[in-house]
């Protein structure tokens, strides 16, 4: 079946770069001249994906508003001649319809903001993506998984993976390897999965990043799922769940990741982004070699 939808959890409060996102929410941080969130539905939009939802929580109104009209802005830009931002603009806008917000009333973890959005997904495989972590490439990692999962034809679960060093296994949710598919070397069957085990403990040095695709039976699972790691109630537990009933694979994706949620990932996303911008590259690298006073 057609992937067509993706779910963005967009309600967490964003502590890890206090105290930039106490009244902004970390999703609206920009890199170079975008927010966050920006970034990941247009990787999203490349996918295919038709449908966007948003799990939001409370401050977080300005997300709906950056996705939606500015009437007086638009105005302003035509009668000013602007045709280059009102192309700009233009292409950020989706399509009528296609954009649903839900809220999570609680910091219940991920699994619980896949969770709240059961209704609107309905019963059809989706997407999950993480804001805060962004994928320097062409094309995207979503892109990448999806065209793997319609090649691989069967009802299967789809995780993003990246390699971590060994001493930081415990720090996240990391999986087994299995066999490499025959077709698409990218791909492996995963060999179980276990969040932030202890150190010495980790299957391998593989862990599961911001991407996923799943089949809706998740939703089930996470209605009953406890509490986990840091008391919340976590995906990786729920697929863990999944997995004795329906495939996995874990994917290799092709990029740079970068996890914007800290404020040193932040930075090297603005750096390399930056860098690949013909209008700002020979700039941006002339100021980085002056303050390293090369």
């Amino acid at each position: 079946m057609k992937i067509r939808k993706a779910v963005f959890p967009v309600a967490g409060l964003g502590t890890r770069v206090l105290p930039a996102t106490k009244a902004m929410p970390k999703e609206m941080l920009t890199i170079v001249d975008r927010p966050l969130i920006q970034y990941v539905v247009d990787e999203a939009r490349e996918a295919g994906i038709e449908h966007f939802i948003f799990v939001t929580g409370r401050n977080k109104g300005i997300i709906e508003d950056h996705f939606d009209r500015m009437f007086e802005l638009d105005e302003t830009l035509k009668s000013r001649n602007k045709s280059a931002e009102i192309e700009q603009l233009a292409l950020s806008q989706p399509a009528a319809g296609a954009m649903s917000f839900t809220r999570q009333q609680a910091p219940l973890g991920l699994g619980h903001a896949v969770w709240c959005a059961r209704d609107i997904v309905g019963n059809e495989p989706f997407a999950v993506v993480l804001p805060d972590e962004l994928v320097l490439n062409s094309p995207g990692c979503l892109k990448q998984m999806v065209d793997i999962a319609g090649a691989l034809g069967e009802k299967s679960n789809l995780v993003a993976v990246e390699e971590v060093p060994m001493d930081m296994t415990h720090q996240y949710g990391i999986c087994g390897v299995g066999e490499r598919h025959p077709t698409h070397e990218a791909a492996f069957t995963i060999d179980g999965m276990v969040e932030k085990p202890p150190k010495g403990t980790a299957p391998s040095n593989l862990s599961i990043t911001g991407r996923y695709i799943l089949q809706p039976e998740i939703f089930k699972i996470l209605e009953t799922q406890e509490r986990g790691a840091g008391g919340e109630i976590q995906l990786t537990d729920a697929m863990i769940g999944l997995a004795k009933s329906q495939s996995f694979y874990g994917v290799e994706f092709e990029g740079e990741r970068h996890d914007c949620g800290s404020k040193s990932g932040f930075l090297r996303a603005n750096i390399a982004f930056g860098l690949q911008r013909p209008d700002l590259r020979e700039g941006l690298r002339a100021e980085m070699l002056r303050y390293l006073g090369e």
